[in-house]
């Protein structure tokens, strides 16, 4: 999952990336409707959350736009104004849900899991491949039915090879999938989180590097 934060203020918005960061969900941030405006032109998110009152562009032009461009992302409004107009004044211009500040993260991560949901197609709770058992809701791993630790990047990339069922999984889409704007494509990041997560689920090797192309269990 890959979720755009548009909130003017600064500790805000960078609070909400680092909790959900925390709970492997690849963050972007912006501080402004026209800096969010550019970066929806290229990035296609899965939830957008979209404070209301911004600066260079409101909020409301930014959903309106984002609206008319047509994507799949869906919009959290976010508001200092809690009343029931405010509300339907905000779900009127095309926001798929809105929720009043002041707020607990934990309602927000809800939330956003949410309308990725609505986002994503069905997934199964429990994910299966090659002998290998991810439990999204347990947060749980197996290898034939040896528990494994992993770390938050581990268990995102795990569970975008396992949806992928087979296929091919492109460098870039995992990167996507399971980083966020601050990853280092020049470090070989991906290819040491691979190689680790290789070893912890260990022999034989369940995860192909395709040369040129990508990854697929």
């Amino acid at each position: 999952m890959r979720v755009l934060v548009v909130e003017d203020e600064n500790e805000m918005a960078d609070a909400i990336a680092h909790c959900l960061r925390r709970r492997a969900i690849a963050v972007d941030v912006v501080y402004d409707g026209a800096e969010a405006m550019d970066r929806l032109g290229y990035v296609d998110y899965d939830v957008v959350v979209l404070d209301r009152d911004l600066p260079e562009l409101h909020g409301d032009e930014v959903c309106r736009r984002l609206v008319a461009m047509g994507g799949a992302s869906r919009i959290l409004m976010l508001t200092a104004m809690g009343g029931v107009a405010e509300r339907v004044d905000g779900l009127g211009l095309g926001a798929d849900d809105y929720l009043p500040k002041p707020f607990a993260v934990t309602e927000l991560v809800a939330r956003i899991r949410t309308l990725a949901r609505r986002t994503a197609p069905a997934r199964p709770i429990v994910l299966e491949r090659a002998g290998v058992r991810l439990d999204p809701a347990g947060r749980t791993v197996a290898r034939d039915g040896r528990r494994v630790t992993l770390t938050r990047k581990e268990f995102a990339l795990l569970g975008v090879l396992l949806r992928a069922g087979g296929e091919v999984v492109r460098t870039r889409d995992l990167l996507a999938e399971a980083w966020d704007e601050y990853y280092e494509s020049g470090t070989g990041a991906l290819r040491v989180a691979m190689a680790t997560l290789r070893r912890k689920l260990g022999d034989p090797p369940v995860i192909e590097t395709v040369p040129r192309r990508g990854y697929r269990l």
